[in-house]
């Protein structure tokens, strides 16, 4: 079986990004061995990250421990020491051996086993930029700057992808404006060429714009084509999030690539990459 990394379609190339750095939908998110696998097939993968009490990120979705994690209450009231020692759940709540990671852990296990050349780990960062301080910024620099030409940082806030990527030159960057007053006015107004107008002003040096499909796929029906200006702009377009691989979300993936999307975020790139290429 080949390595569920990318789709060819109408000569041109869309990478799957596996969501949570899951290769298959019965994968539990986030374990290390797992981000490990697509870093070194040379794969994307994402992972997300929130603030916790010794002003580091922790490789978690959630602002509370207890459906991740054997812990309980905020993240961003527990320390370093105490993240470390508490057990990731699987998908259905079961304790797994593997351990919540911090973002120095990730960072340092990828030091080690040095990812495969156009390998590329998403960072995406879930708080705002009122939640960042110069400790975090200064703990986030040091775990990212010796190996941030395999990271991708991204987050609905672009002041705080600001904050934090300045601070680290090497890293790319995306945005994701799919939250917020704009999307409330796009909802409101169906002006998708205002909608991506304004996202690529706001984020001129980003890399990757990330759109939920389902926008991608609105705007389509509404006539406009909402990946054209991404790419005019010089920016790859990211949709998500592909949960399962059904006839209703295989042919909704066709769709993608058919517009030639850069990259598609799935929660089973495994099974997507199978059906699609069967």
């Amino acid at each position: 079986m080949a390595d569920p990394l990318h789709i060819d379609r109408h000569g041109h190339r869309t990478r799957l990004k596996w969501h949570r750095a899951r290769r298959r939908q019965t994968d539990p998110v986030f374990t290390g061995a797992r981000i490990l696998d697509g870093m070194r097939l040379g794969a994307s993968v994402e992972v997300d990250l929130v603030i916790h009490a010794d002003h580091g990120c922790a490789v978690l979705h959630n602002f509370e421990l207890d459906k991740e994690t054997t812990g309980s209450g905020q993240v961003r009231r527990t320390s370093a020491e105490t993240l470390r020692s508490l057990n990731l759940r699987d998908n259905d709540g079961k304790v797994l051996p593997d351990k919540v990671m911090l973002l120095e852990d990730l960072c340092a296990l990828l030091v080690r086993q040095k990812p495969e050349q156009g390998a590329l780990l998403q960072l995406d960062f879930k708080e705002d930029l009122a939640a960042l301080d110069e400790r975090t910024i200064a703990n986030f620099a040091d775990s990212v700057g010796p190996i941030a030409d395999h990271f991708i940082l991204s987050g609905g806030d672009i002041g705080a992808v600001r904050a934090l990527s300045r601070a680290v030159p090497a890293l790319r960057t995306g945005y994701d404006p799919c939250y917020g007053e704009s999307l409330a006015r796009l909802q409101a107004t169906s002006d998708f060429a205002g909608f991506i107008g304004e996202a690529v002003e706001a984020a001129p040096q980003a890399d990757m714009i990330y759109l939920a499909f389902e926008l991608v796929l609105a705007a389509q029906d509404a006539g406009f084509d909402i990946v054209a200006p991404i790419h005019a702009a010089g920016k790859a377009i990211d949709a998500w999030t592909i949960r399962q691989v059904t006839p209703t979300s295989l042919a909704q993936v066709e769709r993608l690539l058919a517009l030639k999307v850069d990259q598609i975020t799935t929660d089973d790139p495994e099974g997507l990459h199978a059906a699609l290429t069967s």
